[in-house]
Formats: structure tokens, sequence, C-alpha cells
């Protein structure tokens, strides 16, 4: 299973942009899927989460209400729209799929299988 993460750029506060995230190989699968984000000497920390059905998403506190999560499974695809953009939201942006299950928690890295490369998110005041 590969994932491919694109969609990053430079934008300003208050700024949107939106990710994308295509999943190949092993698409007869299906995966839950999740975004995390890791900025310059932090370490990686979950952003959003999605279930294979999409019906059920969680978020990071601090971007609900700001990001939204969302996927298209004929397209293989997952998206991260990123509204009210923050300087604090500057990061390398990572998707990564688990095959879809039951999770007590979406927010843990140790729960993904599969990761994309980064997609740098840069945020200027």
């Amino acid at each position: 299973v590969q994932l491919q993460a694109s969609g990053g750029g430079l934008v300003q506060a208050g700024g949107s942009l939106r990710l994308s995230c295509v999943v190949s190989g092993r698409t007869d699968r299906s995966y839950a899927m999740g975004w995390f984000r890791q900025a310059p000497g932090k370490e990686r920390e979950f952003v959003a989460s999605i279930s294979w059905s999409g019906g059920s998403r969680s978020y990071k506190d601090s971007v609900e209400g700001r990001f939204t999560i969302s996927r298209d499974n004929a397209k293989n695809t997952v998206f991260l729209q990123m509204n009210s953009l923050k300087p604090e939201d500057t990061a390398a942006y990572y998707c990564a799929a688990t095959p879809a299950g039951s999770y007590a928690t979406m927010s843990s890295e140790g729960l993904y299988d599969y990761w994309g490369n980064g997609t740098l998110v840069t945020v200027s005041s």
C-alpha cells in the first residue's frame, strides 16, 4: 500500500488549504485514515481521522471547527480541508492508513500500518 500526500504550500494566516492523500496498491481492502503533522523540533501529533465509511471522524482539539477530514472511496482519496489557518499549524502533514475495524481511538500513531510522504504547510503571520 502506498500513500501519496499533496496540497501543501505557503499561505497567510486566516487562509485555507486542502490536502489530498491518494491510496494505491491494495485498494481492494478497506482502510481507516488519519492525518498527522510534525512541526520543526516537535514530535509528530494526531490531527484528524476518518473511518472507512466516513461516519466516524475525530479531530485534535485545536483544529476542531477549522479542519474537516473527508474521503472519496471511489477515488481512493482522503482530504483535509484546512480553514482559518494559524502560524502554529505550520508543519509537515502526513497521511496514514490502517485496515478498517473497530478501534477505541484513532489518534495513536501505532495504530497505522502505512504512511505517506509529508507535505509541507507553512502559515505566515
